[in-house]
């Protein structure tokens, strides 16, 4: 079934960006995204910025992109608004950017201003607990996650998550 899944999340991806040509969709940044087989990620509760709980299954039913990072980031302070833009043209997905380790919700709430982004959520995982269950070792790390709650694909390192590669990609996966 996990092997289905994936040769129909690649065929999806190469069909839904380039239908012509039926090339792989997987150019520029998104070279880098690493294709897996589907399999259930951890539900965790991820504080927001008034320690208020959010457990990740509350977004079980649609496409999640799950960011880790933190404000001492330099690349992640870089891709950030690329983020931002990327939940603004695809609102049906899910991006849920979390500060991973020791970030003060001031440094977070810095970070959002001098990165000029508003749109997006502030959820924490103060004790990375959740970012070592995924295996999180450097920042950042983006994880893909299926409307079934199950990893798909991850990113290691930073992106231009509003890149046209990018858009036809998740467009090619949100494809009934």
């Amino acid at each position: 079934m996990q092997n289905l899944m994936l040769a129909m999340l690649y065929t999806a991806l190469m069909m839904g960006a380039n239908p012509v040509a039926a090339q792989p969709v997987l150019e520029g940044d998104m070279k880098k995204l690493i294709l897996v087989d589907a399999k259930p990620v951890p539900d965790f509760i991820l504080l927001d910025a008034n320690d208020g709980p959010h457990p990740l299954s509350g977004w079980q039913g649609q496409w999640v992109v799950l960011n880790f990072w933190a404000t001492w980031c330099a690349p992640c302070r870089e891709e950030m608004p690329s983020l931002a833009n990327l939940q603004q043209a695809l609102p049906e997905l899910a991006v849920l950017p979390v500060a991973t380790g020791r970030n003060a919700v001031a440094a977070i709430t810095r970070f959002y201003v001098e990165a000029g982004v508003t749109s997006l959520p502030v959820l924490r995982d103060p004790k990375s607990t959740f970012a070592r269950e995924m295996g999180v070792l450097g920042l950042p790390v983006t994880v893909i996650i299926d409307p079934q709650g199950r990893e798909v694909g991850r990113l290691i390192g930073d992106a231009a998550w509003d890149s046209p590669e990018a858009l036809a990609m998740f467009r090619g996966l949100m494809q009934p």
